[in-house]
Order: structure tokens, then C-alpha cells, then sequence
């Protein structure tokens, strides 16, 4: 009981701190108009899905069946799994280097409570956060689904959602870690940006890459695992990818914040 009071007071401390945050509310308002635009750009568009079918029919091309639904989920998730590398470095960058500045963080790595609970605490509350700025995505996507024909299974928008909310908790995790090591939130902010972007394109290099060590990179590339899931198939090692990328987060955070607890014994 202990253990969870002090883990919802870490929680609800950092939660008020985002939620009083005009930065925060800049990234949030930035975030929202250019999901909106490319909304609408996806959609509607002149190289929109609705206006790519209307002009092949325009010109008696033949157009089979296209679920605009499914293809509208996979296109703006994809989309939006590219826009949050740049937001979430941001959002992560002052989770402990404001700690480091303000001189609490000694005070945390000696208090009674533990480096897990406190690591854990912070990762909850930013993507608490984080989950309240992609909320009005719904809205765009019931517009989308109540059209939708044939109508549109619910586990597919569902599991888009789960996979972009473990993407954000397994790059907010590494970037807590990263801001646990400096008191510049900007080097915490480029650094995890740095770190997530070639975790982003390991992918890629892995097609470079012959053999064990390409199989390697492909494994463990953010975006091959994301995309998985936004494409609505439920594949048990990209759950496991994203849970060890945020257990990672968290272990290499806690033992950061240790070193400081042995440096004051």
C-alpha cells in the first residue's frame, strides 16, 4: 500500500507539473494542427485516398473494392508515429534534468522511496500525458469509421492506438534515462532524438546488413514493429520489442539515479 501511495504521489506530481506547463501546451497545440492538416490531407487531399479512387473512376479505370477506412488507418498512423520522434524527445527532455537543476535529485536517489517507483511514476505521468494529446484523434477517426464501408472491425483502430501509445512509452522511457544523465534538457532532448531516430531507421540498414547481424537491427527497429501492429496484425515480438525498450528505460533510469545514492553513502 506504502508503495502504491508513493507511487501515485510521483505520478500526480509530475502529471500537475506537465499539466501547468505552457511548453506543454505549445508542443500539445503544434501537435494538433498538424495531425488535423494531414487529416485532412490524407483524406481529402489532391493526393488523397477519396480523390485517387474518384479520379480513376472519373477516367473508367477499373477500381476494386478499397477499404478507405483501413487505408486511412495505416497511411495517418504511420504518419503520426514519424511526427511523435520529433514531439517526445521534447516531452521527455526535463523529467530529471529539472530535477539535476533545482537540486532534488540527491534528495530523491537518498529518500526512502525507490528509484523504480520514482522512474516509473514520471513515465506514467508524461504518457498520461501524452495519451490525453492524441485523444482528439478519435474524433477524426468515428468521422472516418461511422462512413466506413464495409463497416470497420473495431480491434483495427484499436490496436493502431495501442501500437503509437508503446511507441511513445518505449522512447519516453529511453529519453528518461537520457535526461537522468545531464542538467541540459537540450542535450537530453537531441541526444534522445538521436538515439530514437536510429532505432527509427535500423530497418533500413538492416536490408544493408547480411546475415545474423541485419536479422538483428530488423528485430529491434521501432518502425518495423510499429508498423506491424497499425496494420492490424497482432505479432507477439513487436509487444515484446516495445515492453523490453520500456523495461529497459526504466532499469537503465533507476540505476542512474543509484549511482548517485552511492556517491552520497
Amino acid at each position: 500500500m506504502i508503495l502504491i501511495n508513493n507511487l501515485l504521489a510521483i505520478f500526480r506530481r509530475e502529471l500537475t507539473s506537465y499539466l501547468t506547463s505552457p511548453l506543454a501546451y505549445g508542443i500539445t497545440t503544434v501537435f494538433w494542427l498538424i495531425s488535423g492538416f494531414f487529416f485532412v490531407s490524407i483524406l481529402l487531399g489532391p493526393e488523397g485516398i477519396i480523390q485517387q479512387v474518384s479520379q480513376r473512376e472519373q477516367m473508367g479505370v477499373p477500381v476494386p473494392p478499397t477499404d478507405v477506412a483501413y487505408q486511412f488507418i495505416k497511411f495517418y498512423f504511420e504518419f503520426l508515429g514519424g511526427i511523435v520522434l520529433f514531439i517526445l524527445p521534447v516531452l521527455s527532455m526535463a523529467l530529471y534534468t529539472e530535477e539535476r537543476k533545482r537540486g532534488t535529485l540527491e534528495l530523491i536517489a537518498t529518500s526512502p522511496i525507490t528509484n523504480w517507483v520514482v522512474a516509473v511514476g514520471k513515465l506514467l505521468a508524461v504518457l498520461t500525458f501524452f495519451i490525453t494529446m492524441i485523444i482528439p484523434i478519435l474524433g477524426y477517426e468515428i468521422f472516418i469509421f461511422n462512413a466506413a464501408t464495409p463497416p470497420v472491425p473495431p480491434a483495427v483502430p484499436l490496436l493502431a492506438h495501442a501500437a503509437l501509445i508503446l511507441l511513445a512509452a518505449s522512447v519516453l522511457a529511453l529519453g528518461m534515462f537520457i535526461s537522468s544523465l545531464t542538467e541540459s534538457t537540450i542535450f537530453a532532448a537531441i541526444l534522445t532524438f538521436a538515439v530514437v531516430l536510429f532505432l527509427w531507421i535500423t530497418d533500413l540498414i538492416a536490408n544493408q546488413v547480411p546475415g545474423v547481424f541485419g536479422n538483428a537491427l530488423e528485430h529491434i527497429s521501432l518502425i518495423s514493429n510499429y508498423e506491424t501492429l497499425v496494420q492490424g496484425l497482432l505479432d507477439t515480438n513487436s509487444l515484446i520489442v516495445f515492453a523490453s525498450y520500456i523495461l529497459l528505460g526504466i532499469f537503465l533510469t533507476a540505476q542512474s539515479v543509484a549511482v548517485i545514492r552511492g556517491d552520497n553513502s
